[in-house]
Order: C-alpha cells, then structure tokens, then sequence
C-alpha cells in the first residue's frame, strides 16, 4: 500500500479551511472574507452569495485590491479569457460597500 505524504502536516484533509487567493494583493483568505466574481458577455460581476455558476474569482472587496488587480491585468488570466474585460459592476459593488461600512462607523451612536 501507498501512503502519501500531506501537503501541510499536522492538518487532515476534514480539517482545512477552504482559502482563495485574492486576485489583486495575492494573498490567501477565507471565501467569506472575498468578494467571489464572475464573468459575463465581457462583464465582471459581482458574485458576493457565491451562487453564479462559472469561473470564479475572488477579490478582497477593497478599492486597493481591485486597483492591484486591475494595474496588473489580473482579470482576463483569472478567468482564461482573451482580451479586456468590464470591471465597472464590480467597483461600483466595491465602492457601495465600503461607503456603507464607512457611513455606518462614522454614524454617531443613536441617544438613550
């Protein structure tokens, strides 16, 4: 019988916790940290119930990170499609998400 080595010792195959990449600063989190994506008639779409179906790609749902990846071209080699694509879907969920989350800390706490 073989016995194969685990790639990451001390951790089952049961026990991982799922992690993507996110496209823009290349550094690994929990699907639940990422903003999924998918792709569209040359569209990216904002995916954030992890429904569509398709190639996914994920993304921190930060302006910084969809800056990174959009300087370095990452969209149409994540999804292995040719050409550019239509990334305004996306920055526009974005940028309502962080003004939302922004608006709300910035809001002052409601009176007694």
């Amino acid at each position: 019988m073989t016995v194969t080595a685990d790639a990451r010792p001390g951790l089952s195959n049961s026990h991982r916790a799922r992690e993507r990449t996110c496209i823009g600063c290349r550094k690994r989190d929990s699907p639940s940290d990422l903003l999924r994506m998918t792709v569209s008639g040359g569209l990216v779409l904002p995916d954030p119930d992890h429904r569509a179906p398709g190639r996914g790609a994920h993304l921190h749902p930060v302006t910084e990170c969809l800056d990174l990846a959009e300087r370095r071209k990452a969209f149409p080699r994540a999804f292995k499609v040719p050409g550019p694509l239509d990334v305004s879907p996306v920055r526009e969920h974005v940028e309502q998400q962080e003004y939302s989350t922004t608006s709300a800390a910035a809001r002052p706490p409601a009176a007694v």
